[in-house]
């Protein structure tokens, strides 16, 4: 947990960014879990991952922007890809993930209504392709904010997703709010650097929060969506879609670009739909970062790779 701490801490460091982003070495490594810097390196991605079966959700990262003109940068980022994505013509195949934050939402003066204004053409193009947009969660203070920008664009666009973080001791009253017919939620241990005012520390007791949501989402009528890659997990997670009788269409198993690819192979291969979160773009430090802090082997590839690289 200490190192977890250090590794979310370092990502806040503009420092360390600097040095991180500017070092050849660094860029090589992190390509294991980011997909690319282009529109085109992503597009490349959908469509090595959909040959092996596996759906995807793009995020084009981007966050704590400072300006407008930023946030307006960000919905022109995700049109271009809806673009790139209609020309494939995967439908539910691919959707799309977005962080509010990287809308406006933390701007002040009226952030939250800036960031709900560009997130809608982003919302309206993704249905006009026959696929969808699920609203990323961020740390604790993003919460109700999110979940309200939730609740207006499902007025028009019932499809659009939900993330939920298992290690806010809020998320099991949020996830029975969402296990409604319709709604679509990610169901993710969380990755910020919460204190303990709201959140689990521990380890056992983040993964016995996420098997409470787990189970309120699966018993429910909606469409969960599983983000892990604990084995444990996954595997309860289908025998409670056997318990509640749920066919192979109804839920799914989403995992991050990079982390057990064999699996997600396996798992798709064997009839389990799997989705891989796949991120892009020039900002990817902090996703990075976040990537490391949740599995110490991670680091320990991390700094293999930069040994080898250097």
């Amino acid at each position: 947990m200490l190192m977890q701490k250090a590794l979310l801490v370092a990502s806040r460091r503009p420092g360390l960014r600097r040095a991180m982003t500017g070092n050849p070495a660094t860029r090589k490594v992190v390509q294991r879990f980011v997909a690319g810097e282009t529109l085109d390196d992503a597009l490349a991605a959908v469509r090595s991952l959909r040959a092996d079966g596996i759906r995807v959700t793009m995020d084009h990262l981007g966050e704590d922007i400072t300006t407008r003109a930023e946030a307006e940068r960000s919905r022109d980022a995700y049109l271009a890809l809806l673009g790139g994505l209609a020309a494939l013509e995967l439908g539910p195949g691919a959707e799309v993930s977005v962080k509010l934050s990287a809308f406006g939402q933390s701007l002040p003066g009226g952030g939250e209504e800036l960031a709900l204004d560009l997130v809608r053409p982003v919302v309206e193009a993704a249905t006009a392709i026959g696929t969808t947009v699920t609203l990323d969660m961020e740390d604790h203070r993003t919460v109700d904010a999110t979940l309200g920008a939730l609740a207006e664009v499902r007025k028009e666009h019932p499809g659009t997703g939900a993330v939920l973080q298992a290690m806010l001791f809020r998320t099991e009253e949020d996830a029975k709010a969402l296990a409604v017919t319709g709604s679509r939620v990610r169901l993710v241990k969380g990755a910020y650097n919460e204190p303990p005012t709201v959140a689990h520390q521990k380890k056992k007791d983040v993964d016995a929060a996420y098997a409470g949501c787990l189970e309120i989402l699966m018993a429910g009528p909606g469409y969960p969506m599983v983000g892990s890659h604990d084995p444990a997990m996954v595997q309860r997670a289908h025998e409670l879609a056997a318990q509640h009788s749920r066919s192979a269409d109804s839920w799914e198993v989403q995992m991050l670009y990079g982390i057990r690819p064999d699996e997600q192979r396996r798992l798709a291969a064997a009839g389990t739909q799997v989705r891989a979160y796949v991120p892009y773009g020039i900002d990817w430090y902090a996703y990075f970062m976040r990537r490391l802090a949740e599995r110490p082997a991670n680091v320990g590839f991390f700094l293999r790779s930069l040994v080898t690289r250097s």
